[in-house]
C-alpha cells in the first residue's frame, strides 16, 4: 500500500508567506558569521578594491541563509516550553521555513537528505532579505526497510529590490 496519498500530494505547490528577517545585512553580524565559518575575507568587512564591483562590502554567499531568527520581543519556543517533558526541542517555524506542517506525516521520524544551493549574488551590507518557501515535491520510494517520504523545499532569498541572492532545495527524509 502506498504512503503517498491524496492528502499528502495536495501539499506540493504550497508556498509559505514571504518573510522578511528581523535584522538588515549588519556589519557585526557579518563579522561574526565569517569568524565562525573561519573565511574573514576582507571583501566582508570594509569597502576595498576587490569589492567595488559588488558595491562594496557583502556577506559570505550562504548568509543570508542564516538570518532568519526570533526578533527582540517574540515568544522563546525553547522557554515556553521549558517544563514540558513533551518536547523534544524541534520548532516547526525554524525548520519548515513558513510551510505549514505536513499533517499527514505528523509522527513520521525526519531525517536530512540533504542540501542543494544556488548562488547568485553577494547580500550586500545594509540590505534587507527575504525569504520564500515551496513545497517542490513530495515523492515516496521503496527501499529495502519499507516505503519513505522524501519532502523537497525550495526557498528563494532575496533583498528589497527583488533581487534573488540565493536559493535552496533541501530534501527530507520522512519514514513511520
Amino acid at each position: 500500500m502506498s504512503a503517498l496519498s491524496e492528502s499528502l500530494k495536495k501539499y506540493i505547490g504550497v508556498q509559505s508567506e514571504t518573510e522578511i528577517a528581523c535584522d538588515t545585512v549588519e556589519r557585526g553580524a557579518v563579522r561574526r558569521y565569517a569568524q565562525a565559518i573561519m573565511y574573514e575575507d576582507p571583501i566582508f568587512n570594509t569597502a576595498c578594491e576587490n569589492n567595488a564591483r559588488y558595491g562594496g562590502p557583502v556577506a559570505p554567499p550562504l548568509f543570508p541563509n542564516h538570518m532568519f531568527r526570533r526578533a527582540f520581543g517574540e515568544p522563546d519556543p525553547i522557554q515556553d516550553n521549558a517544563r514540558n517533558p513533551d518536547f523534544d526541542g524541534i520548532v516547526a517555524a525554524t525548520s519548515s521555513q513558513g510551510l505549514p506542517a505536513i499533517e499527514p506525516l505528523a509522527g513520521y521520524a525526519l531525517l536530512n537528505g540533504g542540501s542543494e544551493i544556488e548562488f547568485f549574488r553577494y547580500a550586500r551590507h545594509g540590505e534587507t532579505v527575504k525569504l520564500t518557501s515551496r513545497y517542490a515535491d513530495i515523492t515516496e520510494k521503496e527501499t529495502s526497510k519499507g516505503p519513505i517520504i522524501l519532502v523537497v523545499t525550495e526557498s528563494e532569498y532575496r533583498n528589497s529590490e527583488g533581487e534573488l541572492l540565493i536559493r535552496t532545495r533541501r530534501t527530507q527524509i520522512r519514514r513511520k
